[in-house]
């Protein structure tokens, strides 16, 4: 990893509001392509889903699903449950977030799409107890869309819309029907 990365995770997390925004745009970027150095930071994202302060568990996990495609050793695999925490995080923007990245992870490999989809499956099955499972739903969704759209893989379309069938409310079944025209 060069000076430049080191500086900008460092900014990151401490740097005032414009400068920890700015890091965070640039690591995405960065990030969307496969790195070399992802390892390097790997252990200190995972301790920082945790971290007190949820705009570093939110930036953590949105960091993880985008290095996720520079993991040759195939870490995520046994990192995902973890990831997957965030994703109902107590701040509700933070879980949002930090779900709306998780199809990322999906694009890194056949094992990680499966992953992914089981868990956000389950998710959408048994998440109806869930404060604004209507919303999560939604972003679910969107996830498979965006994998579909990488992976041009016809088996999480057709998951996706048996999910929007065992929809029960008409106006729901629409929106979330909506997401897949």
């Amino acid at each position: 990893m060069d000076n430049q990365m080191k500086l900008e995770f460092e900014k990151s997390k401490s740097g005032n509001k414009d400068e920890r925004y700015e890091a965070y745009q640039y690591i995405l970027k960065v990030t969307d392509q496969k790195v070399d150095w992802a390892y390097e930071v790997w252990d200190q994202l995972l301790e920082d889903l945790t971290h007190k302060d949820n705009h570093q568990r939110s930036r953590s996990a949105q960091y993880l699903a985008n290095l996720a495609k520079s993991d040759p050793e195939l870490r995520m695999m046994k990192d995902f449950p973890k990831l997957w925490e965030v994703t109902k995080d107590e701040k509700f923007v933070t879980a949002r977030h930090s779900l709306q990245s998780i199809w990322k992870v999906g694009i890194a490999g056949k094992p990680q799409k499966e992953i992914v989809m089981e868990y956000m499956v389950d998710r959408f099955q048994n998440g109806t107890e869930e404060k604004n499972f209507t919303l999560i739903r939604n972003d679910i969704l969107e996830n498979m869309k965006n994998l579909y759209s990488h992976l041009n893989d016809e088996v999480i379309k057709q998951t996706a819309l048996h999910l929007i069938d065992t929809v029960q409310d008409n106006k729901y079944r629409k929106k979330y029907t909506n997401i897949w025209k």
